[in-house]
């Protein structure tokens, strides 16, 4: 894993908690934030993902 890997991850990860908490406490804005955190997330992981299939690990 690398370091695009693992930052996306938390970031996917800190999204769903910021949108579970928003949820919970009926603030959609921190809802729409977590949500939004867990696209950048996601497509961090991929480009990471894509640069370990270049560099061949």
């Amino acid at each position: 894993m690398n370091k695009n890997e693992a930052k996306g991850t938390a970031k996917d990860l800190k999204g769903t908690v910021k949108e579970a908490a928003g949820k919970a406490t009926g603030n959609k804005e921190m809802e729409a934030e977590g949500k939004a955190e867990q696209v950048e997330g996601k497509a961090q992981k991929t480009v990471g993902e894509a640069e370990s299939a270049l560099k061949g690990k």
